[in-house]
């Protein structure tokens, strides 16, 4: 974490745009308050600088931002805002004004002040992140001038950033690191409200010995749950996601989805007080975080004297020294299997690393890969240092944090054609009986030693109740649920290298006769509920919980497609979603040599690497 990032102040607000949870930090807020009132005795006066008093001193109390903030929802259109100009919709000082995408990540709200005679002032950048039905702001601390030439941006006349002029957006977020920061902090305050906080998968593929069977049914062996730390440390709260998947994208809406778990404020206090003590973020990790607050420290874990220890590692470990690295990347796809609109396939990668290293050794290594894999972008964890990169490697030397983490991110191309093509159809013989078809080449042009693991189809029909099927695949087994067909062409534990196979499967799907199903009168005050396409039980409103996840409830009837949880299925069936695994190598040609891994003060350390790419779920097969 950067040491020039500070946090003014954060809030996070629930479905109803209200505020559950704030936190000023009165250390930060002093600075800017310092540089305002320099500011405001050097500007100029109000006739030449009309925007002189947009620099206002004081932060805004919670209700004060709700009501901006829901002010600002309605001019933009939707939580995040249109993000570009738009006729008879963007006015002038709005954040659509800017014409600039990055204005549906970092805003800006106009605060009306009391204290001031209803006067209003501008607070940017506010760093707007969704999580669960939460909506996170962060504000970091920025130089005045840099809100003032914002402001500026907000009511100039023409559109777009020009090329050759300084003062743009961009040139603004280059001069401004803190907002880098800023987003650490939103993301890692998300992942505890809904409760994903382990550790980035670290896996050793499994070398051969008996072979066969045996191979089968081990698979490859997970490490995430060796422990490194000097003393045994409770679990964390649990995760949505089972530590032993492989990491697969979710989909990001406009609108917070519903169902998230309760917010756990005394956590969230915890951490945030802990991790960013008086503003300034040290270590956003929770794992240490909890692990110092449920441990403590003694004498056995001080480092030697000569040693400064990083605050992402505040235990030193003990035991076998070794080193993993394993390159995790997502397909991002879209098959349409028509001439006139193009396939496309992206991949984002992450190499997670876990060095188990006694003292506080630094590592270093080449990246290799980065021509072949057309790298886009590349970011490192805090804990690197990174030197201008060469031809097709980039040298990379870090002070490993404690367990599993994310050493580096990226985006790039991928170096294979999608390792499934095909097409689905799908056609209503009648209101309640539907004709699919499925024809599939997996693997076509991959060869070994990349192994699919397993790969799956589902046909997911959110708003019908399956009731049967009729049909056989040429490959593979059937599974149905209420709400979908499921289509096993590799089950798991089996696999694919070397070769390609092409699966077919035509089949008939029957659904339950439409019906509309009518909620009882409510005698919560809300009025008479209307008609819903399922069930949903009502239980009594008299906390605010119940009351939310009612209303909630109630607006998500007349929610247009991409607010669901999947946005592509609406009353037409439009897509099937597919899921895989494949092992042995990066598709990106992403890699790294373990022979070429080096560690100061040099220790015998065996290196192990593996790989692994699965499919994003917001990866859809339409249907033609």
């Amino acid at each position: 974490m950067p040491s020039s990032c500070s946090i003014r102040a954060l809030w996070i607000l629930n479905s109803l745009h209200g505020v559950v949870l704030s936190r000023k930090f009165p250390v930060v807020e002093k600075q800017w308050r310092a540089a305002c009132k320099t500011i405001n005795e050097t500007s100029k006066d109000a006739e030449e600088d009309p925007l002189k008093y947009t620099v206002f001193p004081f932060l805004p109390n919670d209700a004060e931002l709700s009501s901006a903030f829901v002010e600002r929802k309605k001019r933009e259109g939707s939580l995040r805002g249109y993000g570009i100009r738009v006729n008879n919709q963007s006015v002038e000082g709005s954040d659509s004004w800017v014409d600039d995408p990055i204005t549906r990540h970092i805003i800006s709200i106009n605060v009306e002040s009391k204290e001031k005679g209803g006067e209003k002032h501008l607070l940017w950048p506010l760093i707007l992140h969704l999580r669960g039905s939460y909506v996170i702001l962060v504000l970091p601390l920025v130089e005045p001038v840099h809100l003032k030439a914002y402001a500026k941006l907000c009511r100039k006349s023409d559109c777009g950033n020009a090329v050759g002029v300084d003062a743009s957006l961009s040139s603004i977020l280059l001069d401004t690191p803190s907002i880098t920061g800023a987003f650490m902090v939103a993301h890692a305050i998300g992942d505890i409200i809904v409760g994903d906080v382990v550790d980035p998968d670290v896996v050793v593929n499994a070398a051969p010995s008996v072979g066969g069977l045996l191979d089968s049914l081990t698979g490859s062996i997970g490490i995430a749950g060796i422990s490194s730390r000097a003393k045994p440390v409770a679990a964390p709260v649990a995760s949505a996601t089972p530590s032993g998947a492989a990491s697969i994208g979710t989909v990001t809406a406009d609108t917070p989805k519903l169902g998230s778990r309760p917010l756990d404020k005394d956590t969230l206090r915890n951490f945030i007080s802990s991790a960013m003590p008086f503003g300034t973020p040290l270590d956003l990790n929770y794992s240490n975080i909890f692990a110092i607050k449920a441990n403590g420290f003694s004498s056995s874990d001080l480092p030697p004297a000569d040693l400064k220890q990083p605050a992402w590692k505040p235990y030193l470990f003990k035991g076998k020294q070794r080193i993993f690295f394993t390159i995790h990347e997502t397909i991002h796809a879209a098959l349409y299997d028509r001439e006139e609109i193009s396939d496309t396939i992206s991949v984002s990668g992450q190499i997670n690393c876990r060095a188990e290293l006694e003292g506080l050794p630094d590592v270093s290594l080449p990246l290799s890969g980065l021509n072949k894999a057309h790298v886009e972008v590349l970011s490192f964890h805090p804990c690197a240092q990174v030197s201008e990169h060469g031809a097709d490697k980039q040298a990379v030397m870090f002070s490993p944090p404690l367990g599993n983490f994310v050493l580096v991110r990226y985006q790039a191309n991928c170096g294979f054609g999608p390792p499934i093509k095909g097409f689905y159809q799908l056609s209503m013989v009648s209101e309640d009986e539907g004709a699919f078809l499925f024809k599939l080449h997996l693997m076509e042009g991959y060869k070994a030693p990349l192994t699919m693991e397993f790969c799956t189809v589902t046909m997911p029909f959110p708003r019908r109740r399956v009731v049967s099927f009729d049909g056989t695949p040429s490959v593979g087994a059937v599974l149905t649920t209420e709400h979908s067909i499921e289509w096993k062409i590799i089950p798991i534990g089996r696999s694919l290298s070397g070769k390609s196979i092409e699966a077919t499967f035509p089949g008939t799907v029957r659904f339950a006769p439409w019906q509309i199903q009518r909620f009882p009168p409510s005698n919560s005050g809300f009025g008479k509920m209307g008609d819903e396409d399922s069930d949903v039980e009502i239980e009594s409103t008299s906390n605010m919980a119940n009351v939310e996840e009612f209303l909630m409830e109630k607006m998500s009837k007349d929610l247009p497609p991409v607010d669901l949880e999947e946005p592509f299925c609406w009353q037409a069936y439009r897509y099937a979603k597919v899921s895989f695994k494949i092992a042995g190598a990066s598709l990106s040609g992403m890699s790294i040599d373990p022979k070429s891994v080096s560690i100061y003060p040099a220790v015998k350390a065996p290196v192990e690497f593996s790989s692994q790419v699965s499919l994003s779920s917001e990866s859809p097969l339409y249907k033609v």
